[in-house]
This record gives structure tokens, C-alpha cells and sequence, in this order.
């Protein structure tokens, strides 16, 4: 039917398909092979506010053009013919910039205007000439410098099989950027790519495609993968490079087989301390082609570091890093050693994107943190030593002197967030040393004994030096697994440990670095909506949240940053492999490097004050209230109640205005919780908050219209049916109404199908008419 159209009246789907789709395919690109329609390229961010959140809208653009499955080249952006030929080019360069793609066209169905990301140029091109997919590669391979040898290694396809799971659009990106890189003959690398965005399975996308193509020459790739932490290890051998198992082997002990063509090691596995030989040495320095060193934000990055002699001696390797947090300091650079990033993809892109889960920050103001503690005159503590007469502050609680009812405050308070929320929520409670975890551990133990004793592994310490911890850190991080539920720790679980459905971050340590600070938030960040984790929650007692205002947090790395704490090079493993606890050695009692550490009872702590915020669109945290927040978002799209009203009225579905007051953090369902509004229409509610309207019931705005005889002009039935749609309306609110479908729901199939229901209307076009003139009963002033 839409032949017949006039194109001036054709909706953006008729032009797509009557003119801009046989354009395209005219010029030689074909449906099933080299062009997605509506491609969706990211999930939508989730909003969150108090503990409601809703997931926006996703991005997608009209038509993404492939060369090849892994190379995107071009992007086209469809609108009506009523709109010009370049009215959508401004939303089709901001989708190529996002994808990484040179060629951006708009078209309304009578010409196209193409916009060449690489030149900045601009040209009209009639409907009929379309480029083809090779006229678009020349012009990109041209510009790029890529001869025929290099674009056998660019084209090499990702690995795939029924069933797995294909590249996200930036981890794409970041490996065709390395393929490219490698193929210029870039033999320093580095990607940069926020914890949760799967590092490791775009390293081993990146290694496929590496061994692919040089299989094809004859060679037989050897590949070392670098990582500091067994789990680490582990998990990559286990989930995501499962399928090099044939050809794979984890590194233990001082053995090195020269028989694999990847290889799986710790840093500190393969470097010899206290005088010994290193094993690495075994190898030739030309042994490995290619190093991926996992993050290499730690003792990589370090000019003197034992770990960075490993690199140094394969030197002729090409050398991978990828770290979520790129270290710059006055003393270590991941740039200067391996260059500036080739891409970099943030916490905030991935949040914004809705791959990454929001957060919202409890910090918590203890008494003794924020006034500060001094010992009374002669002071002893719990063991009869007489404590140093200063003032004790938050940095030095848990390390220089321990007050036990700080630690029970924290407990409870992480106990009753549990108990208000999920007593089940996995938690992690980062301490300031082995110890501190110990005696958090008991005092949460305490806290929380009606399941202890059910399973004792509710609770447990996970620290470096523990044995029964360690072992249970598989169960911890197993989506399947019930205990454990609360950690305790120190640094082990700082850095890269996968927990998926981890909801709550306690920070209960003292963080001045930002590497590690991003790295703790970053334990966090992964979405698990089929688990009901959609967003998690950091619980700060020591004010360490203060570091998401630094601009570095969320930026660009540049060289030579100051303060940033250096990780003390201290990490060896036993023959097993194992991770050797980072701790010194004892000191002897009475020496002078004794560290005096102080214990009292008795002191009572408590919290004096507490604040929410939340991650807002844009990235910053919000501390305002939800109504004054909500308030200030609705004036942002409506400015005045009449404009709202007006808005109101016009649309035909009311829920296109509430989603689109969702994109801007609005939601109604949380403002209902804090404003203790529930009853009220979604539209009393935004007038009552923004405009300060004295808001009605649902029930108040049906009996309006019923005193006002609204239904006296229908027939017997039609009243029944549009009184019982306002019954509706007062239950549950005006979605109900808005749909055709609750015509198959009583009371209404009483009066016979919906198609006998709108012949009582005239037909489905006079029912609808009914229904938007009820609709405006509803609304209409009192």
C-alpha cells in the first residue's frame, strides 16, 4: 500500500525501504553479508534513584555497511523525505565517531550526503551512486597506508562459534586498533579498558586473530600471557581463552615446556629472588612473538621493577599491555614504556553505554573520624601499655591504635544495610590490613549469627596469608554459589577478581591512590540483571569516595601525575605458584623499628550523620534530594506548567513523556518512595513536585469526571465500557487505558470482542477517539 504513496507522506520506514535500502544493495552490498539494519550498538544506561532503576534507551543507527564481519565502513542515518537530505548526518557522525567508522551518510530518499570522517570532507551523491563496498576500502586502505600484505592481517575474522558470544562495538574496536597497530609494526601497545569490559576476551580475540593469520604464512606463533594474580590466571584459562586449551599451559614451578604455543604465567613465576637464577631465562629472548601483559598498570609499569627485567629480556616480542588503569606517577608510566593508548573505553562510556552497572555512595560519618580521638591523661590500653598522648584520626584507626566499638559501628551498620536490602547481596569489606579483616570478620560474624550458624561461611577473611579464605574465593565469585556472602580483606581482592553479582563496596580502609581506588570500585561495576544485580552500592567510612571528584578519576592518563602510591614490590609465589602474603617481615619487640599499634574498649562510637548520592548522566555524583533533583530535570524539559500540560495533552501515549523524563534521572516510582505521594497520578505527581500543584488522587480525577456527566452523549454500553476504563484508570493509572489489549481483559470481554467493543464507537478509529477524550476528562481542571 505504501507504493501508492505520495513520498512526501511516507513515514522514515516506507523511504527506507522503497528508496534508501534498494540504493544501497543497487551498489553492491548485500543484505546478508555486509548490512545490519537497526544495528543496536549499546543496552542504554540504567538510571538509578533510591533503589528503583530503569534502563533508558539504547543506542541504534539505521544501517551499519560492512566491508568484512569485522570491519565496519560505513553508516547511514534514514529520516522522512519531509525533512532534508542532510538532516540526519549530525546523529550519523556522532554514531561513527562512538563505532570507529570512516564513512557517515544521511539520506531522506532523494539523494545521500556523505560525510568522510578521515578527510572532514562533505558531498551530495544521488540516490543512484551509492559507493560500493571496494570504492570505500581503497579510499580507507589509501588513507591508512595498508598494502595487500598488511590487510591479509586486518581482514583475518574473529574467532566464532554457535552459541559464543561476539565482540561489544568497543572491544571491536580495540582489537582491530591492535590488529592495525601490529600490522604498522607497533611493537609497544597498550589498550585501555574500564574493569567489567572483558579485557581478557578481547586479548584473546586479539591472540586468535594473531595466530590465524600467521598460520596461514607457515609460523607457528608463541604467545605469553603475564598476569600477577593466579585467579587471574585461572579464570582467563578456564572461561575465555578455553579454546587454546589444545595448545596451552600454565607455568608452574621452575619448569618451562617449550612445547606450547601459549603460555600462562604469573609476573612473579617466572623471576628468581633472593640471588636465584631467573627462569625466564630458560627461553631464548626471541622464544615468544607476542606478550599480553594483564594489569600491567602494576609492576610493569615500573622502571626498576624485578617483573619488568621479563619484558625487557623479550625484548623482540611485540608487548600488549591492557590495564583499566593506566599508572602515571614521578616514578612509573604505562605510557612511557608502552606508548599512548590505541583506545581507551571508561567506566563512565560503559556506564553511559549500560554494559557497566551504576553506583550510589553511602558515605558515613563516625564521631571519632570526624572529631578525632585523644587519650585521657596516662591512658592504658586493653594490654596495659600506655598509649602515645596525641590526636588519632580516621588515617590512623586500624593501623596505629584499634578502637573496638569502631569496628562494631562499621559491622552494624553494614549489617543493617544488608538486613533493610538483601542479606544474601555478595559484599566485599576492603580493610586496612590482615589483621583489621580479621577482627571485622568476627565482629560481622556476631552481627549476623542467626545464618552463621546455619553456614559459617557466611563471613569469612579472604587474605593473602589464609589458607581456608582463599580456597572459598572460587564459591565467592561462582554466580551459583550461596556462600560466601561477606568478604573481608586487605589487597588480595582489590585487583582483578570477577565476582559478577558483587552489590555492595564497603570501604573501610584509607586510599590515597587513585590505581587502587579505581581498581576497588571496579570489583563492582559488572552487570547481572538475570541475578537482580543492576547497579551496586559503596558504603564509605573514610571518606575515600572523595577521589570520584578528581578529574583523573574517569580521564584521559597523562605523564608524570603526583601522589599516586607506588604497590610495594614485594609479591613472590611459592613452588605451587601459590601468591606468597605481600607482608614484611616480623619486627623484634623493643627494636626500633617496632610499630606500636594501641587496642582500647570501651569507647563509644557512633555515626552523627550519613549521605546519599548518586551517579548522575553526566557522571558526577549528586547529592541533592531526589525532589529537588527531579524538580530541576523536569523544569529542564518543561520550563512552565503550561508547557508541560500542552505536552501532556498532544502526546497520545502519556508513557513517551515519562520515558524521556526517565533519560533525564526522573523516576517516578522513586520520588513516590521519598515524596510518600502513592496514590496520585504520574501526572499530579510531576505537576505537584515541579510546579508545586496540590496534587489530586487517581480517585479524586474519576469522580470529577463523573460529575460532570462526560458519558450522558453514549450509548448504554459504550458508557459501561468507558466507565469501567476509568475503573481501570483509578487502579492502576493510565497505561491501562492507552492500551488496546485490556479489551481482553474483564470486565470488558462481557461486551463481546474488541472488535465488537470499538463497532460500538463507530470502529476502532471512533473507539480511540472516545479514549483520548477520556483521557482529557481525566486532565481537565477541576
Amino acid at each position: 500500500m505504501s507504493k501508492l504513496l505520495n513520498k512526501a507522506d511516507m513515514t522514515e520506514e516506507d523511504v527506507k525501504l522503497q528508496f534508501i535500502t534498494p540504493a544501497i544493495t543497487k551498489a553492491g552490498w548485500r543484505a546478508s553479508e555486509h548490512i545490519k539494519m537497526e544495528y543496536a550498538f549499546t543496552d542504554g544506561r540504567i538510571i538509578l534513584r533510591g533503589n528503583n532503576a530503569v534502563r533508558g534507551k539504547g543506542k541504534a543507527a539505521d544501517y551499519v555497511l560492512y566491508y568484512e564481519p569485522n570491519m565496519p565502513i560505513a553508516i547511514v542515518e534514514a529520516k522522512k523525505n519531509t525533512k532534508s537530505v542532510g538532516h540526519g548526518m549530525q546523529q550519523a557522525i556522532e554514531y561513527a565517531e562512538i563505532l570507529d567508522i570512516p564513512f557517515a551518510y544521511s539520506s531522506n530518499g532523494d539523494a545521500f550526503l556523505e560525510h568522510d570522517m578521515l578527510n572532514g570532507t562533505e558531498r551530495e551523491i544521488p540516490l543512484d551512486e551509492f559507493p560500493s563496498r571496494e570504492e570505500l576500502w581503497l579510499k580507507y586502505k589509501k588513507y591508512k597506508g595498508i598494502d595487500n600484505e598488511k590487510e591479509k592481517l586486518i581482514l583475518e575474522p574473529y574467532y566464532y562459534e554457535i552459541g559464543e558470544k561476539t565482540p561489544r562495538y568497543y572491544q571491536r574496536i580495540a582489537v582491530n586498533r591492535t590488529i592495525e597497530a601490529i600490522a604498522n609494526g607497533q611493537k609497544r601497545i597498550l589498550l585501555t579498558m574500564a574493569t567489567g569490559t572483558g579485557k581478557t576476551f578481547t586479548a584473546f580475540q586479539i591472540i586468535h586473530r594473531i595466530k590465524a593469520y600467521e598460520r596461514k604464512q607457515g609460523k607457528n606463533t608463541r604467545i605469553l600471557f603475564l598476569a600477577d594474580r593466579n585467579i587471574l590466571v585461572d579464570q582467563t584459562m578456564n572461561q575465555d581463552f578455553k579454546p587454546f586449551s589444545k595448545v596451552m599451559t600454565k607455568i608452574k614451578g621452575k619448569e618451562l615446556d617449550s612445547s606450547y604455543e601459549v603460555y600462562m604465567s604469573l609476573y612473579q613465576q617466572l623471576v628468581g629472588y633472593d640471588g636465584k637464577p631467573d627462569p625466564f631465562k630458560k627461553f631464548k629472548p626471541e622464544f615468544f612473538d607476542y606478550i599480553i601483559i594483564d594489569e600491567c598498570h602494576r609492576g610493569s609499569a615500573k622502571d626498576d621493577s624485578e617483573w619488568r627485567r621479563i619484558l625487557e629480556y623479550f625484548e623482540p616480542a611485540t608487548q600488549i599491555g591492557m590495564t583499566a588503569t593506566p599508572k602515571e606517577t614521578e616514578e612509573v608510566s604505562n605510557i612511557t614504556y608502552f606508548g599512548e593508548p590505541v583506545y581507551t573505553y571508561s567506566l563512565k562510556q560503559g556506564i553511559d553505554d549500560g554494559f557497566l552497572a551504576p553506583y550510589k555512595v553511602i558515605r558515613v560519618g563516625l564521631d571519632v573520624d570526624l572529631e578525632g580521638w585523644r587519650p585521657v591523661k596516662d591512658q592504658v590500653d586493653m594490654y596495659g601499655n600506655l598509649i602515645d598522648d596525641r590526636i588519632y584520626n580516621v588515617k590512623d584507626f586500624d593501623k596505629d591504635l584499634i578502637i573496638d566499638d569502631r569496628t562494631n559501628e562499621v559491622a552494624k551498620r553494614i549489617t543493617e544495610f544488608l538486613k533493610k536490602n538483601d542479606r544474601y547481596a555478595k559484599t566485599i569489606v576492603f580493610c586496612v590490613n590482615i589483621d583489621h579483616a580479621e577482627r571485622m570478620r568476627q565482629a560481622l560474624v556476631n552481627l549476623n549469627a542467626d545464618i552463621v550458624k546455619e553456614d559459617p561461611r557466611y563471613v569469612m577473611r579472604i587474605t593473602g596469608d589464609n589458607e581456608v579464605g582463599k580456597a572459598q574465593l572460587d564459591n565467592f565469585i561462582d554466580v551459583n554459589s550461596k556462600y560466601p556472602v561477606i568478604v573481608t580483606t586487605s589487597k588480595l581482592m582489590s585487583t582483578g577478581v570477577d565476582c559478577k553479582t558483587c552489590k555492595l563496596i564497603v570501604l573501610e580502609n584509607n586510599i590515597n591512590s587513585m590505581t587502587e581506588f579505581k581498581q576497588i570500585i571496579g570489583r563492582g561495576t559488572r552487570l547481572y540483571p538475570e541475578y537482580g544485580k543492576e547497579y551496586f552500592t559503596i558504603m564509605d567510612f573514610r571518606g575515600s569516595t572523595r577521589l570520584f571528584a578528581d578529574p583523573d578519576f574517569d580521564g584521559e592518563p597523562e605523564v608524570i601525575i603526583d601522589g599516586d602510591d607506588l604497590t610495594p614490590e614485594t609479591d613472590k609465589v611459592d613452588d605451587g605458584g601459590e601468591l606468597v602474603p605481600p607482608d614484611l617481615p616480623p619486627v623484634e619487640p623493643g627494636t626500633e623499628d617496632e610499630v606500636k599499634t594501641f587496642r582500647v574498649k570501651g569507647e563509644e562510637v557512633k555515626i552523627i550523620n550519613e549521605r546519599v548520592q548518586y551517579y548522575d548522566k553526566d557522571g558526577k555524583l549528586i547529592t541533592e534530594s531526589l525532589v529537588d533533583y527531579s524538580k530541576k530535570n523536569i523544569l529542564g524539559e518543561y520550563a512552565t506548567l503550561d508547557a508541560f500540560i500542552n505536552e501532556w495533552n498532544s502526546e497520545d501515549k502519556k508513557k513517551a513523556i515519562i520515558e524521556e523524563l526517565e533519560e533525564q534521572g526522573v523516576l517516578l516510582d522513586a520520588l513516590r518512595d521519598e515524596s510518600g505521594l502513592k496514590d496520585i497520578d504520574d501526572f499530579d505527581l510531576i505537576c505537584h513536585i515541579a510546579y508545586d500543584q496540590p496534587p489530586l488522587t487517581r480517585q479524586e480525577r474519576a469522580d470529577n469526571v463523573k460529575k460532570r456527566n462526560y458519558f450522558g452523549k453514549y450509548g448504554e454500553t459504550a458508557r459501561k465500557v468507558l466507565e469501567a476504563l476509568l475503573d481501570k484508570y483509578t487502579e492502576n493509572g493510565i497505561d491501562d487505558i492507552e492500551s488496546l489489549e485490556i479489551l481482553r481483559t474483564e470486565p470488558f470481554r462481557s461486551y463481546g470482542s474488541p472488535m465488537k467493543i470499538a463497532k460500538l464507537f463507530g470502529g476502532k478509529k471512533g473507539y480511540l477517539v472516545a479514549v483520548k477524550e477520556l483521557q482529557a476528562e481525566i486532565y481537565a481542571a477541576a
